[in-house]
């Protein structure tokens, strides 16, 4: 995370860089951060189907 004394002073009041200076160095800063996180988080694939019960339908 980029060290920026605007970074605090903005959140403290109560409008953080990316409201304040959408367009400015430290939100290009956060949204680069953001993708390539975005980027991560979609390529790591999970199996979920181990975390669903096992349905099983029997006729009577």
């Amino acid at each position: 995370m980029p060290l920026d004394g605007s970074i605090r002073e903005r959140a403290d009041s109560g409008k953080p860089s990316l409201v304040s200076e959408p367009d400015g160095r430290v939100s290009a800063i956060y949204k680069h951060i953001a993708r390539r996180r975005a980027v991560r988080i979609a390529e790591a694939q999970k199996d979920m189907t181990s975390k669903f019960p096992n349905i099983v339908l029997r006729n009577t």
